[in-house]
């Protein structure tokens, strides 16, 4: 291998969403105790999609700016408000099917049923983390059954906790997401053939969001 060949790249894509902030997910992820995570499991890159939340929030994790790129224990970091074309891009990033990125990472999402079945779709790991500021909404009730029926990994954050401290609770996610990526590329796969259980993720969306799968 010559020196200048770059290694491979592992991505963690987080999305929040486009219609409400979830600046306590953008904080968690860039604590120093998830990125130094992050950094343990081989990560190479974090892509922040941080909808209306602060772009400051990304920038605060180290020098640099959140749109040109920051680097913080290891880690190379971007951010974007949003992407009016969707985010096929970035789950493919995460499955090792776009340009340098070629090893399986995972994305981090709110609990938005577009997000969560786009990533189903492309078979790339996944943590669901329920947005608790938003009132009357299914996103825990909806976390926990996919994590149950082994879809996802439910991510978990404490309200009126510091930062690092939420970080922390999300590194359990990701170490969780390690064992669930494992998980899908047994054989037979988790919830296919004699492991599948009817139609449970179409029953489970349809219950939860009123949303009938095709």
């Amino acid at each position: 291998m010559s020196s200048d060949t770059k290694p491979p790249r592992k991505l963690a894509f987080v999305t929040v969403g486009a219609t409400a902030a979830f600046d306590s997910l953008v904080q968690a992820v860039t604590s120093a105790t998830f990125l130094k995570t992050l950094a343990s499991l081989e990560y190479t890159d974090l892509l922040i999609q941080y909808g209306r939340g602060d772009a400051k929030l990304v920038a605060s994790a180290g020098p640099g700016d959140a749109h040109g790129g920051i680097r913080a224990h290891g880690i190379d970091i971007t951010g974007y408000a949003f992407n009016k074309t969707g985010l096929h891009l970035e789950m493919q990033m995460t499955v090792g099917c776009a340009k340098g990125f070629n090893r399986i990472g995972v994305v981090i999402s709110h609990a938005g049923s577009g997000t969560i079945l786009d990533a189903l779709r492309v078979q790339t790991p996944l943590i669901v983390v329920p947005n608790s500021t938003l009132l009357d909404n299914h996103q825990v009730e909806l976390a926990e059954e996919l994590s149950r029926q082994g879809y996802v990994v439910h991510g978990r954050l404490t309200s009126s906790v510091s930062p690092d401290e939420a970080g922390k609770e999300l590194a359990v996610a990701l170490e969780e997401s390690e064992q669930l990526r494992r998980k899908h590329l047994q054989w037979p796969p988790v919830n296919s053939g004699e492991n599948a259980d009817g139609k449970a993720l179409e029953r489970v969306m349809d219950q939860e969001v009123g949303l009938r799968l095709e």
